[in-house]
């Protein structure tokens, strides 16, 4: 890419949809909103077209798109907007993208493309072995070999997940903001609910942690991404690399990969 090309990333998590704009390799801007599954690929645009406008990013300008989905109802409304407003052929992230990538999964197709562009970007960064925990509509878990195989990972409720089941599931339980209460004993209900969402998140984290330690018999590093990644590892007793673009970076990483090879 010249320096008037630009890449549209667009990763669409089943909570929030993230728009990112790359030139090179630099991240130039990026754009949260809420993903709605009944929203059409005119409505998408004309969103999509507003953050463009707020980067000062002309359309024509955009010479590639890269979408990330774990929402398939969604993968083809964003797609549909690519071809009929760009005039672009998205490349969507899947296992078949991502061929230089051992994927040690029964079958490679379940690797959704966020933990996909999550182990990509880590291991560009950093190399292995790693473990990438990503804190959203899910908190997952990837590892990533020495050599950069993807070996697998662990799924687990998130937490804001967590939190929203026990408000609607309990008729007496009240909706909590997530922070850290004082003590870990809770003398409210809703401090309770904090302490067992947030604590419970640490001894989580930190137990898996030490569970794939041992599996993989070395120290891995541990990279972080998501919402509540700092604030979870501001608590935990290990140091993790923050990195909130990182799904992001990995479309970028992967659709650049795709196109010198296609």
């Amino acid at each position: 890419m010249n320096s008037s090309q630009f890449l549209l990333a667009i990763d669409i998590g089943n909570t929030h949809t993230v728009l990112g704009t790359f030139r090179e390799s630099r991240l130039l801007d990026s754009w949260r909103m809420a993903t709605r599954v009944a929203r059409t690929a005119d409505e998408v645009w004309v969103l999509a077209h507003q953050f463009l406008t707020m980067a000062n990013i002309e359309d024509r300008h955009i010479t590639g798109v890269g979408i990330s989905s774990v929402v398939p109802e969604m993968t083809m409304v964003y797609a549909d907007a690519s071809r009929t407003h760009l005039q672009l052929e998205p490349l969507i992230i899947s296992a078949k993208t991502v061929p230089w990538l051992k994927l040690c999964y029964e079958n490679p197709d379940q690797v959704g493309s966020d933990r996909l562009c999550n182990s990509v970007a880590a291991f560009e960064k950093f190399g292995g072995p790693l473990i990438i925990i990503d804190f959203g509509t899910a908190t997952t878990f990837d590892v990533v070999a020495e050599n950069g195989d993807y070996l697998g990972g662990i799924i687990a409720p998130g937490l804001e997940t967590a939190a929203a089941s026990l408000h609607h599931q309990a008729a007496k339980l009240p909706k909590v903001d997530l922070i850290f209460p004082k003590a870990v004993i809770g003398c409210t209900t809703e401090k309770s609910i904090q302490s067992g969402i947030l604590y419970g998140a640490i001894e989580m984290v930190e137990g898996l942690v030490k569970r794939i330690r041992e599996e993989l018999a070395k120290p891995a590093r541990i990279v972080a991404t998501g919402g509540l990644a700092t604030l979870v590892f501001s608590r935990t007793q290990f140091e993790a690399s923050i990195e909130p673009d990182l799904v992001l970076e990995g479309i970028r990483i992967i659709y650049e990969r795709w196109q010198r090879n296609h």
